[in-house]
């Protein structure tokens, strides 16, 4: 009795299949970006850095242990934002366009900053530091900014200033792109300036 051949399997595709399916696999796989602190710089021009006096300077250190030194005392960062509110908003002297806080509710201390325009924040941080710890202590300086801005707000234009840069961004708001809205933001963000400075890691 003849031996019955086996069929031969037709593999001459199979080399087109799997480069289909690394191709498929590329164009839907996702890769994990670690999310970082999103932060405008300032545009390089060549001019005379202002002399900043170092009353005017609010010091932030964080160390190894995730320790927060402000002005070289232990704080915790609980109360981080009240401090920093008190720092920016104290009223002491002049701005920078000469004249004097009449929005500030600070207690006016000689020792601390002269005016929100000049107040700056300065961050210093180990390298050991945790990253979370970072973003813990930047998020409540911006929260002491976004409460003195809409302290301001309400007080000039009696409005959330929250409301009125999303009133400004909105598609379906009579006041998206609205010149007269873009000038209360601007007054109030120049009022208060948010001016943090990172510093490189020790």
């Amino acid at each position: 009795m003849a031996k019955r051949s086996a069929p031969e399997v037709n593999a001459g595709s199979m080399a087109d299949i799997a480069f289909l399916l690394l191709i498929f696999f590329l164009v839907t796989t996702t890769i994990e970006v670690n999310s970082g602190i999103s932060s405008k710089l300032p545009p390089i021009e060549e001019i005379t850095p202002p002399i900043i006096r170092q009353k005017n300077i609010f010091t932030i250190e964080l160390n190894k242990d995730n320790q927060m030194l402000v002005e070289e005392e232990l704080m915790e960062v609980k109360d981080l934002k009240t401090a920093a509110i008190n720092f920016i908003d104290n009223g002491a002297g002049e701005g920078t366009d000469g004249t004097k806080c009449s929005y500030c509710k600070g207690a006016k201390d000689p020792a601390s900053s002269d005016h929100p325009t000049k107040a700056i924040v300065s961050i210093t941080h180990s390298r050991a530091t945790d990253y979370e710890t970072f973003i813990t202590v930047y998020d409540q300086l911006v929260s002491a900014y976004a409460e003195l801005r809409e302290r301001l707000a309400q007080k000039l234009y009696n409005r959330s200033f929250k409301e009125m840069e999303t009133a400004y961004e909105d598609p379906k708001s009579l006041e998206r792109k609205s010149k007269k809205l873009k000038e209360k933001i601007d007054k109030i963000k120049d009022s208060y300036p948010r001016i943090i400075s990172k510093a490189e890691p020790k």
